[in-house]
């Protein structure tokens, strides 16, 4: 190969793999494509923070030049504007012919070349914002692609008009699912900058190449999680007053086979009234509803809202019908019924009861039980022609407690079923083929969805999902009862004690709370109780004491034992007044709205 032809193919390379050059000089960031069609260079003043379109000449030969994936926008924080960029991505893989990529690494550059303008409080509160932001772009599954439009399943983007289909990417994009969309708005308000900008998704995406029968056909999951009352676990449940529901996913199914095209929807959403489980140290918090405030209002909002984007809805609510669970479900029913639109149906199961003692068959008893509701569903199905086939005419809207675990099993069997229909019509599966029956593909379809669970999981609880070796293998196993006893720890840890910086996180990255350069302070000075640091301390001397008087026993054991009975009350005495006080000692958010807490 010529030295012509290898600097040609080192940069088709180059471009392939890097979308974008930051020249950074000290009065200008400026942003090339890496496109030799393109002229038009964004230029970033680091001074007034005005972004205008120029040229490649105006770049200043001594601008130092690195290459980056992409641009997620940008944020005001303590020290002044800052340029958050994608400096790594990794490859999905392929959809319809576009690339879809996976952000892996990030950077935050500030505007300012120093903070040495900055006072000690104001240096301290601009390195927590900092943390912030990388605590949320460290957090597994964000998405993009240049030239597809990844916020909108299939069927939607079937139902657009041509005027649409030329609008940019960030115009058209679904903003439930627009997790850039707050570090986007001074690209958005000019037409001319958006081709330096792209939507980013966070969720999960996977892109499987499968065979059945010698045919050869693309699988794919796209779960998108809504920046709408988005949040962690505790902290966020129920609705918000526009009817958003708290960990709400949609996650589509798709399948291509020879220019034809399959999709399957299905959401999921915290139960969409207003009720709070506010981490106290204990295990499980027992959930509020709300004795004040008028349910019927939001929940009708969430359901017109469901109906406009999905059609008809089956909610299947899946929580415990018996102790703390059980006034949830029966709100959820009477508040459905309540509602008295035929185009919302209500399905409750009580997972655990039903599915206790590992009968994890009589799963099938719900699948059963609304399969003749999927069918009048349907899916989305268009032909290698472009003519539309089929209409997914409604959705299942599963939930739990958290939307994680039982949520993402069923959903799982669903997708199945429905994938059942769309491959025997595609031609790939035989009459009375089963997908069951198809090793390598069945092993190939649970580890995706095992995997799908874990993201959302860690996304919103902090952990991998429970029960996902039912999902990986079809049955429960005693080692899987280990993991999920080993992530329910972890569960527990975080939840009551670092879930409220990443809550706090959450709300700076998606605009919920804004920083004020003016302001001398801000949310992040919250002064402790007495009792947060003097009980702990106590209750640890105690206990070590207790210990103590154990291991080095006094003259008499009457005398050992009052010592031990002494610490030991102690130590027990000031764990239940800590306990009590529960709600005093976890990690609450500090810049969160009130609303958002109730």
């Amino acid at each position: 190969m010529s030295i012509c032809r290898q600097a040609c193919f080192f940069h088709f390379i180059i471009s392939f793999l890097l979308l974008f050059c930051r020249h950074t000089s000290p009065e200008k960031f400026y942003i090339e494509a890496c496109d030799d069609g393109a002229n038009d260079v964004l230029a970033i003043d680091r001074v007034s923070t005005e972004m205008t379109l120029t040229v490649k000449k105006d770049i200043p030969p001594s601008a130092v030049t690195r290459p980056i994936c992409g641009i997620m926008g940008t944020i005001r924080l303590v020290a002044g504007m800052y340029l958050i960029i994608i400096t790594k991505k990794k490859k999905v893989g392929d959809l319809f012919g576009h690339n879809i990529w996976k952000a892996t690494e990030f950077d935050i550059i500030s505007y300012k070349k120093t903070v040495l303008h900055l006072t000690d409080n104001q240096m301290q509160d601009n390195k927590c914002f900092l943390a912030m932001l990388n605590n949320v772009l460290n957090t597994d599954g964000f998405y993009f692609a240049t030239n597809y439009d990844l916020t909108h399943s299939l069927q939607r983007l079937s139902n657009t008009s041509p005027e649409f289909q030329e609008m940019s990417l960030l115009e058209r994009a679904d903003q439930r699912f627009v997790w850039n969309g707050h570090l986007l708005r001074e690209f958005t308000a000019q037409p001319e900058l958006h081709k330096f900008a792209f939507p980013v998704l966070h969720g999960y995406i996977v892109v499987k190449s499968c065979c059945i029968n010698g045919k050869y056909f693309d699988w794919i999951i796209i779960s998108r999680r809504s920046c709408f009352r988005a949040g962690v676990r505790y902290y966020v449940r129920g609705i918000d007053s526009e009817g958003h529901a708290a960990n709400f996913v949609e996650t589509e199914q798709i399948v291509q086979y020879s220019g034809s095209k399959a999709s399957f929807v299905q959401t999921r959403g915290s139960m969409p009234f207003f009720w709070s489980q506010r981490p106290n140290l204990k295990y499980k918090p027992k959930p509020q509803i709300s004795k004040t405030i008028n349910h019927m209002d939001g929940f009708q909002r969430h359901f017109d809202s469901q109906i406009i984007s999905y059609g008809k809805q089956v909610v299947l609510n899946l929580i415990n019908q018996k102790g703390s669970e059980n006034p949830l479900e029966q709100a959820f029913a009477k508040m459905v019924k309540s509602l008295g639109n035929g185009m919302v149906k209500y399905v409750a199961f009580d997972f655990h009861k039903e599915c206790s003692q590992m009968r994890w068959e009589r799963l099938q008893i719900l699948v059963d039980r609304v399969a003749e509701m999927q069918d009048e569903f349907g899916y989305f199905m268009v032909d290698s022609d472009g003519k539309v086939l089929m209409q997914q005419e409604g959705t299942f809207r599963s939930n739990c407690m958290d939307c994680l675990d039982r949520t993402n099993v069923i959903q799982s069997l669903l997708a199945r079923r429905s994938l059942q229909s769309q491959l025997q019509r595609l031609g790939v599966l035989h009459a009375g083929q089963r997908i069951e029956e198809q090793d390598d593909f069945e092993n190939i379809y649970k580890n995706a969805w095992a995997d799908n669970a874990n993201a959302c999981a860690k996304q919103y609880a902090g952990t991998g999902a429970l029960k996902t070796d039912f999902t990986r293998t079809g049955k429960r196993t005693q080692w899987g009862l280990v993991m999920d006893g080993w992530n329910s720890m972890i569960r527990y840890y975080k939840n009551n004690f670092s879930d409220g910086f990443r809550q706090d996180s959450i709300d700076l990255f998606l605009g919920n709370y804004t920083v004020d350069e003016a302001d001398s302070s801000t949310p992040l000075h919250v002064q402790k109780d007495w009792k947060f640091l003097t009980l702990p301390i106590i209750m640890v001397v105690a206990f070590s004491m207790c210990i103590i008087c154990l291991l080095m026993a006094g003259d008499t054991w009457t005398e050992t034992l009052a010592y031990v009975l002494f610490w030991g009350t102690a130590s027990i005495g000031t764990a239940a007044i800590i306990l009590f006080n529960g709600n005093e000692f976890v990690d609450a958010p500090k810049l969160v709205q009130k609303e958002k807490m109730d």
